[in-house]
């Protein structure tokens, strides 16, 4: 749990406003019909090719989200009760977020990257290994660049295992990954035709998810 003046040194980020109101920060969120603890929570507000993130602070406001990632400045006053944190990009600060909070800890973490098979491959390891460890891994198939740092996230001091795959669609995606898992053994499920568009070839393909 972070108090909410941390977590904007760490996403390099700044308030909207003067008044900064207490809050520790337990969970994040970047879509707004997963509200399940909304006094400790943390909403992203990402602005993508379908949908602003931005147009839901106020329906979340409502139901009790009281502390927001912003990426363009917003009118404050309907919000009296809430902190605003104006970053450049809100998906890069999730990163620095979940980069940061694996830092502190030091379990075997275990990265798993390939067209297909990620997420079976991460299924039998964990079914195989939390017999004898406590392991964390990522929910269902969050390995994108914001379902790794929200995967990462669930890291707690009793784990000594972290398994997670790590999906990318395009070049210098990986790198972003990397950071945030850290992996010290990575495995390859497979290389295929998946996402192709976004790379200059095989090769380039192959070296980015190395």
């Amino acid at each position: 749990m972070y108090q909410i003046q941390k977590i904007a040194e760490i996403v390099d980020g700044s308030f909207l406003k003067k008044k900064i109101i207490a809050s520790s920060i337990e969970h994040l969120l970047f879509d707004s019909r997963q509200i399940n603890f909304p006094s400790t929570s943390l909403f992203f507000a990402i602005q993508g090719a379908r949908r602003d993130g931005h147009d839901f602070i106020e329906n979340l406001y409502k139901k009790g989200v009281r502390n927001f990632i912003v990426e363009k400045k917003i009118k404050t006053r309907p919000f009296p009760l809430a902190n605003f944190i104006l970053v450049k990009k809100s998906i890069p600060a999730l990163q620095l977020l979940g980069q940061f909070h694996r830092q502190q800890f030091s379990l075997k973490t275990i990265g798993i990257t390939g067209s297909n098979g990620k997420t079976i491959v991460k299924e039998w390891l964990l079914q195989f290994l939390q017999e004898d460890h406590q392991v964390v891994a990522n929910p269902k198939s969050y390995n994108s660049q914001i379902g790794v740092p929200l995967s990462v996230w669930q890291i707690k001091k009793e784990h000594n295992i972290g398994i997670f795959e790590a999906g990318i669609s395009k070049g210098n995606e990986m790198e972003y990954l990397e950071k945030v898992i850290q992996p010290e053994i990575g495995i390859f499920t497979n290389i295929g035709d998946a996402h192709n568009q976004g790379f200059k070839n095989i090769e380039d393909k192959i070296t980015e998810k190395l």
